[in-house]
């Protein structure tokens, strides 16, 4: 009896600790999504303001200047604005300086000085199923972490055997989102690599009668659109552009 109930404690401390190092091993993943990310403000001279999110591309240059990456819609029109980006817990708006932005691609690139800076990686492609988490900034307020599933893919090859592909570059999540969250990064729960940028979603509106008649607006399940890390490194690579072509058309 002694040697069981030896054996039954020796079996309760593995699992505890393979448990923690579990949490553990998710904490550092998350934590590499929650530095990476960053809310963004834009102002006209008109005073009207837009929120939107952003994700920060590796280190400081040597004039301690982060870039940022976006989506363009939420700069368009780029005349007569100011540009702001804010990383919590701080509250202080820092400017931020438009370096490049591609509109049919939806991706924009700024430099912020005084940002953490990030240690996010692309990940070039993802599978079916795989778990995401969205990090991004909901109705401009606060950072929010949203999860989800990699619902639709470009396949990168199709199978020979006229099976569905598993794999490829994202381009549709199942994970709602909502006005703010546009450039918000979407981040492998495996492996903390980013896969793709919040791009918009699909929604429906439902119309209810009655005394208190009115509509909603729910997003479609599914239906979160993604500008994929295909797409972003053809735009950061300007040299690349013949087959920058190529890979944002499969």
């Amino acid at each position: 009896m002694l040697r069981i109930g030896l054996a039954i404690l020796l079996i309760l401390l593995a699992t505890s600790c393979a448990s923690r190092n579990e949490i553990e091993a998710k904490n550092q993943i998350i934590r590499i999504a929650l530095d990476s990310t960053v809310q963004l403000f834009t102002e006209r001279q008109c005073g009207v303001t837009r929120a939107g999110s952003g994700v920060i591309l590796g280190p400081a240059s040597e004039t301690g200047r982060v870039q940022v990456l976006t989506s363009a819609h939420l700069l368009e029109p780029v005349e007569d604005q100011s540009i702001t980006a804010l990383s919590p817990p701080s509250h202080d708006r820092l400017p931020a300086t438009l370096l490049g932005i591609d509109p049919e691609a939806d991706l924009a690139l700024l430099e912020v000085d005084g940002l953490p800076t990030g240690n996010v990686t692309l990940a070039d492609t993802a599978n079916l199923g795989d778990r995401i988490w969205v990090v991004a900034f909901p109705w401009g307020r606060e950072r929010t972490v949203v999860s989800g599933v990699v619902s639709s893919i470009h396949a990168a090859e199709p199978h020979t055997d006229g099976r569905a592909a598993l794999g490829g570059h994202v381009r549709l999540i199942d994970a709602s989102v909502s006005y703010g969250m546009s450039g918000g990064g979407i981040f492998s729960q495996q492996t903390g690599q980013l896969l793709g940028l919040v791009r918009g979603y699909r929604s429906a509106e439902l119309s209810f009668s009655g005394a208190q008649s009115g509509s909603l607006t729910l997003p479609v399940a599914g239906e979160t659109t993604v500008i994929s890390t295909s797409r972003i490194r053809c735009f950061l690579s300007q040299t690349q552009q013949d087959v920058c072509g190529e890979i944002a058309t499969q």
